[in-house]
C-alpha cells in the first residue's frame, strides 16, 4: 500500500508519516501544489497512491482545490471507482464547513485535528487498507 500525507504543519505531517509507516510506504507534501505534483507522478509511475491523508488548509493550494484537481484528473482517466485513490480529511474545521464547498461526496472520511490513532487505525482497517 501507498500513503500520500498532505499537511503544511511540520508536527502534524511527522506525526502521520510515523503512525502509517507501520502500515505501509509513505510520502509527504507540504502544499497543495506537492500533493498534486506526486498524485500525478504516482499515476505515471504506474504506482498509484492508495490512501491520501489531506489537510484542508494548506498554502498556496488548499487541500479542497486539491480533492477536486485529482476527483477530476481520475474522471478524465475513466479511473474504476474502486481503484481511485481513497481519501480521509484531516483538518480542525468542523465537517459543516468542509461540507459547504460541495466536496461532500469526494472523500471518504473526515478526521479532526488532533488526531486520533485508534480512530484513525480503525479508518483504515475498515477502507481494507491494512
Amino acid at each position: 500500500m501507498r500513503i500520500l500525507i498532505a499537511e503544511d504543519d511540520y508536527a502534524s505531517r511527522l506525526f502521520l508519516q510515523k503512525f502509517l509507516v507501520n502500515y505501509a510506504e509513505c510520502d509527504t507534501a507540504i502544499d497543495g501544489f506537492e500533493a498534486l505534483d506526486a498524485f500525478l507522478a504516482a499515476l505515471k509511475s504506474n504506482k498509484p497512491y492508495d490512501l491520501l491523508c489531506l489537510d484542508v488548509m494548506m498554502p498556496k493550494f488548499d487541500g479542497l482545490k486539491v480533492l477536486k484537481a485529482i476527483r477530476d484528473i481520475e474522471t478524465e482517466r475513466k479511473t474504476d471507482p474502486e481503484k481511485r485513490v481513497r481519501v480521509i480529511i484531516t483538518t480542525a474545521l468542523d465537517k459543516s464547513l468542509i461540507n459547504h464547498h460541495s466536496v461532500d461526496n469526494l472523500y471518504e472520511t473526515y478526521l479532526s485535528k488532533p488526531i486520533d490513532t485508534e480512530k484513525l487505525k480503525s479508518i483504515i482497517q475498515t477502507m481494507g487498507l491494512v
